[in-house]
């Protein structure tokens, strides 16, 4: 591989060459492993939250996850396959 090249990938590109695949597919693969840990992660880490955060910024993170949420089943709604590469 040529260093120059490489160099001038986006970030991106760079841990995609790097792990062999696209991240998001690895972050996939780890959520369809240990769903349930992540899943009592965020809920503890919301629960701490309500402390150094106020209501309205809470509000505006929730929305943001939920907008995210929505949009990531309406737009990356394929078939998990694990192990998955790229095309």
């Amino acid at each position: 591989m040529n260093w120059k090249k490489w160099l001038s990938y986006p970030p991106y590109k760079k841990i995609w060459f790097w792990a062999g695949r696209p991240f998001t597919y690895i972050m996939r693969d780890f959520y369809h492993e240990v769903e349930y840990v992540i899943i009592v992660g965020f809920f503890t880490l919301g629960y701490f939250a309500r402390d150094w955060l106020s209501y309205r910024d809470f509000l505006l993170i929730v929305g943001g996850v939920t907008a995210g949420y929505i949009l990531g089943h309406l737009f990356w709604g394929r078939k998990w396959v694990k192990g998955q590469q790229g095309e």
